[in-house]
């Protein structure tokens, strides 16, 4: 085993080799740290006494114990230093105090840039990928206005709305979060790799997926609860029914943020996601005036104190664990078995997989662990 402080690395290296065991996600490095009390301790700790961890199975015991890494973790960190990027550890003083508050915080976050302008709580300003004219320019003035009162944008670097937002925040002189769902040195989409290079200099790229991970259907999901997690309120501008802008609008509401929308043309499939969110009670939103007027948003603040991680399941999240077995079963048939909405489920099943509970498989296929 190579030794830390010989190697001139800090208690992130043991971070980081915690993180990329197979089966190590938030929920189960949470327990294995709250029980062991540090990363290094729960990677020298024997079989037994991983596997008596509340949550933890004896195989993912033993692959902590044998070091089964789903990357090496010496070609990460190298990786990762030549990108001029590092690593952010829970422990860390500059990890943003909004997102460590959230339920099972990422434990280890990859970063480029610079996150003290958002650690306040930032606006996620999210949407369609095929985002209309009025989409685009709605997300450009929200960019530019938040960015001039001093707020950072926050968005997932998604074509369409996400674009826009990130672009403008920048072009007005401001702070800008793009949170990935691959890894830092992926350009995806490929147009956006300049984009990506300005949000690195001048805002922050940030990703809990380590170097070379490809994009994946299922990363995106999980991100966006990082993408609201950073945020005081989140803004949906436009987005149809099925829009993963709902997905962050429901991880929102389930992190206790505000959530707006934009509302749109009656009738335009580019809108009806916008104005359900707005018939269940978001706050309309006509422009960034609406959440800089007093009382429009919590105002910055010590953050609430950090979620706690269930003993027992919420009721709906249990309803999805009896109908997700053994053998895969599709997204769609869950929903349909569920009774619950789309983004509901979706988000229910990112906090299962957090817990170790389901695995998603490729073709949004999920089976229970």
């Amino acid at each position: 085993m190579e030794d830390k402080e010989a190697s001139g690395r800090d208690h992130s290296w043991d971070w980081l080799r915690l993180r990329l065991i197979r089966g190590v996600g938030g929920v189960r490095f949470a327990h294995l740290v709250e029980t062991f009390g540090s990363p290094e301790a729960v990677l020298a700790a024997p079989v037994r006494e991983l596997a008596a961890v509340r949550g933890v199975p004896r195989r993912v015991a033993q692959d902590i114990a044998d070091r089964r890494f789903e990357q090496d973790p010496e070609r990460v960190w190298r990786r990762l230093e030549a990108i001029g990027a590092r690593v952010l550890t829970l422990a860390d003083a500059d990890y943003p105090p909004l997102l460590k508050a959230v339920y099972a915080p990422p434990p280890v976050l990859f970063l480029r840039g610079e996150l003290e302008p958002v650690r306040p709580g930032g606006v996620a300003v999210v949407g369609s990928r095929r985002a209309s004219a009025y989409g685009r320019r709605v997300a450009e003035e929200l960019g530019r206005d938040l960015a001039r009162a001093g707020v950072s944008v926050v968005s997932g670097l998604a074509r369409g709305i996400d674009r826009c937002a990130h672009a403008a925040a920048l072009a007005a002189g401001g702070h800008s979060v793009g949170v990935l769902g691959c890894g830092l040195d992926v350009a995806y989409p490929p147009e956006h790799a300049e984009l990506m290079e300005e949000l690195a200099r001048r805002g922050a790229l940030l990703s809990e997926y380590p170097p070379g991970t490809e994009p994946r259907a299922g990363h995106f999901p999980v991100r966006n609860r990082i993408i609201s997690g950073l945020s005081r309120a989140v803004v949906v501008v436009e987005a149809g029914l099925r829009s993963g802008a709902l997905i962050t609008a429901r991880h929102a509401l389930d992190q206790g943020r505000e959530v707006f929308a934009v509302p749109g043309p009656v009738g335009s499939p580019g809108a009806a996601g916008c104005n359900e969110l707005i018939r269940q009670g978001a706050g309309l939103l006509t422009s960034a005036r609406d959440l800089l007027a007093p009382g429009a948003m919590p105002p910055p603040a010590e953050p609430p104190a950090p979620a706690p991680l269930p003993v027992e399941l919420p009721e709906e999240a249990a309803r999805l664990l009896e109908i997700v077995g053994p053998e895969p079963i599709h997204v769609d048939q869950i929903t349909r078995a569920s009774g619950l909405a789309p983004q509901e489920v979706t988000a229910l099943l990112v906090n299962l997989e957090l817990a170790g509970l389901v695995e998603q498989r490729p073709g949004k296929y999920y089976v229970r662990c």
